[in-house]
């Protein structure tokens, strides 16, 4: 706080102006496919009774043995539970360690152990899977494990239902009482979200109060929600992408959130016209494919859609102009990352829709301010990897680094090979830019230093893919790069060397991993199998040789 970075209100604090000044609002939706993703009916919620919802589910965990302090890993699809479950924790001085309702045993492994987590919140059903019996398979193998928490139809598994029955009055008062006597900061961590980078295992964000809501505020200044505004959320509510373009603007501007995800076409158009939504989100692919598809926008009433964010992937200018002049929607271009890089290309900033597409504020610019307050306080540079000098030159290029309320303090402990912070203290994102603009007002994003695959806004490590499938007795050396496609953004290719003349087949990999519980989307989609991986002198793996090699197979 004593550089004045942070605002002195938390998400609680927020919450609460919510209840108490527009109490009898609606505040929140269900999606209106959850009874056939996980059995759970859907339900529309006032502030009150979103706040009353809170409070039940604080009082149920909290007389499980949930309290200060502790960590609790939360596996679901977006809903009013899912919503209804954070604050809850967070009233109790608990901890919430999101991830993907797509994860699976493998990955709710990892998370559990590296943030010693004491219960996991999660469904029975989810399609084909049973998540709360995942869950409950590793009690008794993680010793920080104790309680399995579950939302929707009832299965006799040992786990804790929290919807089964309200809790009782002596219950919902002891944890009011406790919530009023504890201490509140905006420097409490409230959430540990997992970003997988370039290394195998995924590595904790811890985030607090204060630096969650710098993030949102710097969403809520370009996308300008108010009271009246609906928005459709149809990315995880689990990190950056949920969090900073739905939940956070939510709190900070009030309006009703409507929820989705897993992206269903069908479901998200008709709640853009059910709701009469003002802001929502869409990946580029979304974009360009509703451009194009004049039919399904004429199917639908989307007359009451004023401003879209989309990133995740360069934005098509041509794409950003049309939905500007031709159906009247301002697109915001958002590049953002867990560790806290946010960055926007708001109208008001670009009213140009072709440069907004292309170029992302320079928040360093001397001479130039922007429509986010948060921009005053964020120093930001480019560095040359090769020569660790200042790009200062327009036209220049070099590793995007900063400082400001919206970045990360460092990972969790024991998650991390190394600081993500350069000698100066600015974090060091990995992601490549051009300094553009007449006076270096913008910033170009050319390429990732990381090794990351972005499949459909999700992130796919490739190590970690690699070090399961060079177990297969198939497999004699493996690299896992990605490939372009149109809908996804990329998809992972898994570059094979055989063990055998026999070779091996992409559905043999398939149902390796899925042996493993290795979630969906990461299973790679292509083999190409070559006698040779480029390596360095070192043994490091060519990862530029490699993707071009298969672009070339075809």
């Amino acid at each position: 706080m004593e550089r004045r970075w942070w605002s002195t209100l938390t998400v609680l604090d927020l919450l609460d102006g919510h209840v108490r000044d527009r109490g009898d609002a609606c505040a929140v939706t269900d999606p209106t496919n959850l009874p056939e993703l996980c059995g759970i009916d859907p339900e529309a919620l006032t502030w009150r009774e979103l706040d009353a919802r809170v409070d039940d589910l604080a009082a149920q965990l909290r007389e499980s043995g949930i309290g200060p302090g502790d960590v609790v890993a939360v596996l679901m699809p977006n809903s009013i539970a899912l919503t209804a479950t954070y604050f809850a924790l967070w009233r109790l001085g608990a901890i919430a360690a999101p991830m993907p309702a797509s994860y699976r045993r493998h990955e709710l492994t990892r998370i559990v152990e590296s943030a010693s987590a004491v219960a996991v919140v999660t469904v029975n059903n989810l399609g084909d899977r049973v998540p709360s019996e995942e869950a409950l398979s590793l009690i008794g193998e993680l010793p920080s494990l104790r309680t399995v928490f579950t939302f929707g139809l009832p299965v006799p598994n040992g786990g804790r239902p929290l919807d089964a029955a309200p809790a009782t009055a002596e219950s919902l008062e002891a944890a009011r009482r406790a919530h009023a006597a504890l201490p509140r900061s905006v420097n409490d961590c409230i959430t540990i979200c997992w970003t997988s980078g370039t290394e195998a295992a995924p590595k904790g964000v811890p985030r607090c109060h204060g630096d969650w809501i710098a993030v949102g505020q710097a969403v809520q200044d370009g996308l300008e929600t108010d009271p009246a505004s609906v928005m459709l959320n149809p990315f995880p509510m689990v990190n950056m992408a949920g969090f900073a373009t739905s939940l956070l603007p939510w709190l900070l501007g009030g309006g009703h959130l409507v929820l989705h995800h897993p992206l269903d076409m069908a479901v998200y158009l008709d709640q853009l016209q059910r709701y009469r939504v003002t802001h929502t989100s869409m990946p580029p692919a979304i974009l360009t494919m509703l451009l194009q598809r004049e039919d399904l926008r004429a199917a639908h009433d989307l007359s009451a859609l004023r401003r879209v964010g989309s990133g995740g992937a360069p934005l098509p200018p041509g794409v950003v102009r049309d939905w500007q002049y031709s159906l009247g929607v301002e697109v915001l271009n958002f590049f953002g990352s867990n560790e806290g890089v946010c960055l926007l290309g708001a109208p008001s900033d670009t009213p140009d829709p072709m440069i907004r597409a292309e170029y992302l504020p320079n928040y360093g610019a001397p001479d130039r301010s922007w429509v986010t307050e948060v921009a005053e306080r964020t120093s930001v540079r480019l560095v040359d990897l090769a020569t660790g000098e200042q790009v200062t030159e327009v036209g220049g290029r070099g590793e995007l680094r900063l400082q400001g309320p919206t970045i990360f303090a460092g990972y969790l402990a024991g998650t991390a090979a190394s600081s993500p912070f350069d000698d100066d203290g600015y974090l060091c994102s990995g992601d490549i830019f051009e300094l553009c603009g007449d006076n270096g007002e913008y910033l170009r994003f050319v390429d990732r230093s990381k090794e990351i695959i972005i499949r459909g806004g999700m992130n796919i490590a490739p190590a970690e893919i690699e070090g399961i499938l060079i177990d297969h007795p198939a497999v004699a050396d493996v690299a896992v790069v990605g490939y372009p496609d149109d809908v996804l953004g990329e998809k992972c290719c898994a570059v094979v060397v055989p063990a055998t003349a026999a070779g091996v087949e992409l559905e043999d990999l398939v149902d390796f991993l899925r042996a493993k519980e290795v979630a969906s989307f990461k299973l790679p989609e292509r083999i190409v199998t070559v006698d040779e991986l480029p390596r360095n002198p070192i043994g490091k793996l060519q990862r530029r040789d490699i993707r071009s090699a298969i672009g070339k197979v075809g």
